[in-house]
């Protein structure tokens, strides 16, 4: 088996956001067995590695020392099923929307809210990811993620994982130690539709649906996204750039005396999630441009490169908007995306 590791390799196919950064090396795999050959290569000994997937997550704002691996493995397979449920595998480079859409096809339900989520299914668990009140943990079961030390598989359930809000044992403590290489999803065979936020009730109204399907929840999310979100093939863009913070129950009613408006959801007695993009919109930032980069106009969560910016450019524009929500509501904006 002959693996093909190229050198001083441009990232800018590799990245929804269209930075145009090189790394050290770079090489490609399409199975476990060439997974392994790579990293117990020279290259991967003495050079950092950096996992890719769909590029989705990330903000590159500086040319990679590091060996990049995409991670290209591919395949979705029903691992067994009872009277009410199916578990289904899926290996980590499986493209994470197609793979909602094909277990819609097999009629195996849970996951529809989840539609047009870019990436791939191995990040999917990473950062808990999650839209319209379904999160990855409610139907995840297992991952399988080879540790790096030890070139071993292990076993990660919903409890090892430690899940939080677009958050996981992955992004902290284990950050950089594995490599999910697949990951099990425990999904209904009788649907039970959640339509608890309104876009999705408004869109399916619109679509003149009263009784929706699983397939339909799926269509109106898709149709919500495309409409508020920009095509990272168009725009570069890396979705939601920020998490939608959580605050006391004081601050919230702080925020809510001062801006009535304000767009909010209760977590517990004590906390209220807010709505970022509504805090960066009502600061003015929503459609602001600064030569070839900016905020998207039709959602201020979204910052995007209009072709040529720098990574960096597009940093400094996350550092100004954080500072400027922090001076206006007292709240500090965390990013969703990773860093480089």
């Amino acid at each position: 088996m002959k693996i093909d590791i190229q050198s001083n390799y441009s990232l800018q196919p590799y990245n929804t956001f269209g930075i145009d950064v090189k790394c050290s090396y770079f090489v490609s795999v399409e199975s476990f067995e060439e997974l392994i050959e790579v990293l117990k290569s020279e290259i991967a000994k003495t050079k950092k590695l950096l996992i890719l997937g769909g590029g989705s997550n990330l903000l590159l704002t500086q040319n990679i020392d590091a060996l990049v691996i995409k991670m290209n493995l591919k395949g979705v397979v029903i691992e067994k099923e009872t009277e009410e449920n199916v578990w289904v595998s899926a290996f980590a480079g499986e493209n994470w929307h197609e793979f909602v859409l094909k277990t819609l096809e097999m009629n195996c339900y849970g996951l529809e809210n989840l539609s047009l989520i870019p990436g791939c299914v191995g990040a999917s668990p990473m950062q808990n990811i999650g839209a319209y009140g379904v999160e990855i943990k409610d139907y995840f079961d297992h991952l399988e993620a080879l540790n790096l030390e030890t070139l071993a598989i292990e076993i990660f359930d919903n409890t090892s994982c430690e899940f939080g809000y677009r958050e996981s044992v992955f992004k902290r403590k284990y950050k950089g130690k594995y490599i999910i290489t697949k990951v099990v999803f425990k999904l209904n065979k009788n649907y039970q539709t959640n339509t608890s936020y309104g876009a999705i009730e408004q869109e399916l109204s619109k679509m003149g649906i009263n009784a929706p399907t699983p397939k339909n929840v799926s269509d109106a999310v898709i149709s919500i996204r495309k409409s508020k979100l920009p095509d990272p093939k168009e725009i570069g863009n890396s979705g939601s750039f920020f998490k939608n913070p959580v605050v006391s129950v004081e601050l919230y009613q702080k925020i809510k005396n001062q801006f009535p408006e304000v767009v909010a959801y209760e977590v517990d007695d004590a906390h209220y999630k807010l709505a970022a993009g509504w805090l960066i919109d009502n600061a003015g930032w929503k459609g602001k441009t600064i030569g070839n980069y900016g905020v998207h106009k039709l959602q201020a969560l979204v910052l995007v490169n209009y072709g040529g910016a720098t990574g960096k450019e597009i940093y400094n524009l996350s550092e100004a908007i954080i500072l400027s929500i922090q001076e206006k509501y007292g709240v500090t904006l965390e990013r969703e995306v990773n860093i480089l």
